[in-house]
């Protein structure tokens, strides 16, 4: 009861549900010992800005075994790829290339065909080294599980090279978290 009075208090109770919806995918990842990131929506909404998200966005190790790990837990969880392919072909360097060359593509998503509201994005190129990335990330404990997030620094630097509206209004209030976890900051 503590731990529920204490999360109602950090206004975190309106989207825990949302989070648990997606915290089988976590735990799959996690199982498959998956090195990923989560950056987006759902790592912004994490950081502690309540707002809707309806994917998860992933930055994985696209080295190809662990490429082919990740997508074995997601596959394991019924989920499919958006477009026509055999997704095993993510795994392959060759072929990402040739997707990002010839089709523009920046994400391979994934969907539940049984549950349409659950996506899952994962890039097909790293927008941050990987390394620095899986460095500077933190570690978030869910109910079940815990989810590894981007730094704020880092969804920041991702959220300015999408440049959509949303990720503006995100910018603005990662800043501000960003600010207050600044020591000395009373607000």
């Amino acid at each position: 009861m503590k731990r529920r009075n204490a999360i109602a208090h950090l206004g975190l109770c309106r989207y825990t549900v949302r989070v648990s919806f997606f915290e089988p995918v976590f735990e799959a990842l996690n199982e498959a010992q998956v090195r990923y990131v989560v950056v987006g929506g759902l790592a912004t909404v994490l950081h502690g800005h309540a707002r809707l998200t309806a994917d998860i966005d992933l930055v994985i190790d696209l080295s190809p075994a662990e490429a082919r790990r990740a997508l074995g837990a997601l596959a394991g969880l019924g989920l499919r790829p958006r477009v026509p392919v055999d997704p095993l072909a993510f795994a392959d360097p060759e072929i990402r290339g040739r997707w990002i060359r010839e089709k523009g593509m920046r994400v391979f998503s994934l969907l539940d065909p049984a549950n349409p509201m659950r996506e899952v994005d994962l890039f097909v190129e790293h927008p941050i080294d990987f390394e620095e990335l899986w460095s500077r990330s933190e570690v978030i404990e869910l109910t079940r599980t815990v989810v590894r997030i981007a730094s704020i620094p880092d969804l920041i630097y991702l959220k300015r090279l999408a440049g959509r509206p949303q990720d503006l209004l995100d910018i603005e209030a990662l800043e501000l978290i960003l600010r207050r976890k600044e020591p000395g900051d009373v607000r």
